[in-house]
């Protein structure tokens, strides 16, 4: 099961049902099933605040997952800054929902078992998310 919440922000997160689909799909090429999935949406500060409370990092993130997984059965928080997220997009000069949707696979890779701490590890979690970001033009297009 995937739900979707905010947490002390306003936001309408768009295409939800298809969201879920995508998700699981990447979750299903992964070998893997989403048991429980809440991806919560939330402010920089609310964010800051978590990393700060639970990893001790003193800093702006655009995603952090708490894992509960059991083997190939995924559980797990995301949380995920849209404040971060729109500056990113921005940055990068990507529509806001494609980066939001990055930052989904990222936190969802995450829960699959792959990391991003050295360079070598950022450069393949980075093409994952591009492989998962492409077939989401495939889910879109199946749903018409």
């Amino acid at each position: 099961m995937i739900t979707f919440h905010t947490l002390s922000i306003t936001f309408r997160l768009p295409c939800r049902r298809l969201l879920k689909k995508w998700l699981a799909s990447l979750a299903e090429a992964e070998n893997k099933r989403i048991r429980a999935l809440s991806v919560i949406l939330c402010s920089d500060e609310e964010l800051l605040s978590l990393n700060r409370q639970y990893l001790q990092h003193d800093y702006f993130t655009d995603v952090i997952t708490f894992d509960y997984s059991d083997g190939d059965n995924l559980s797990g928080d995301m949380f995920i800054s849209c404040d971060t997220v729109r500056a990113n997009a921005k940055t990068y000069r990507q529509p806001f929902d494609n980066e939001l949707r990055r930052v989904m696979a990222h936190g969802l890779l995450h829960l699959c078992g792959y990391r991003d701490a050295t360079a070598a590890e950022q450069k393949q979690m980075r093409s994952m998310e591009n492989k998962y970001l492409a077939k989401w033009n495939h889910i879109v297009t199946d749903s018409l």
